[in-house]
């Protein structure tokens, strides 16, 4: 069976999501910086009148800040029922790969093993499929809620 991947770049690699759980690709935007919040996550976006928690994944995956580019987008996702964005590089491609040429993720990557749910193999390139459910501890999706909310009260 085949896997539908948005597939993007982030710090020289190739990463991918399952496409439902993308919502939209957007270009980069500026964000609105709210007090408190861990040091990966951005700010706040207003898209179509609803704040959407901004996470810069090149600080959440501990690599280095890089220069924001015309290709630098922000993915709109679904994480356990917390829309979000996601800061990458660019956006790739829509790849559809088979599952069975995926596997499971080695001991050691360059990204926290918990966020990786394997390594899809395309022609010569690896695409690490990351675990939107494991991208954020429990605590981490509870205040990111709070904070969407806060901030929305504060702008009411």
């Amino acid at each position: 069976m085949a896997k539908k991947l948005v597939v993007f770049e982030l710090a020289g690699e190739l990463y991918g999501l399952d496409i439902f759980d993308v919502r939209e690709i957007i270009k980069d935007t500026p964000v609105t910086k709210i007090p408190r919040a861990p040091d990966f996550v951005e700010g706040v976006v207003n898209l179509r009148g609803k704040l959407i928690p901004v996470i810069d994944l090149r600080k959440r995956f501990g690599f280095e800040e890089g220069e924001k580019t015309e290709e630098t987008r922000i993915i709109i996702v679904d994480i356990s029922g917390q829309e979000a964005g996601l800061v990458v590089d660019a956006v790739e491609e829509v790849a559809t790969v088979e599952e069975d040429s995926i596997e499971a993720a080695p001991e050691v990557t360059t990204v926290n093993a918990a966020f990786v749910e394997g390594l899809a193999k395309k022609v010569d390139e690896l695409i690490i499929i990351i675990k939107l459910d494991l991208l954020l501890e429990v605590e981490e999706k509870e205040m990111l809620k709070s904070v969407s909310q806060e901030v929305a009260g504060q702008a009411s």
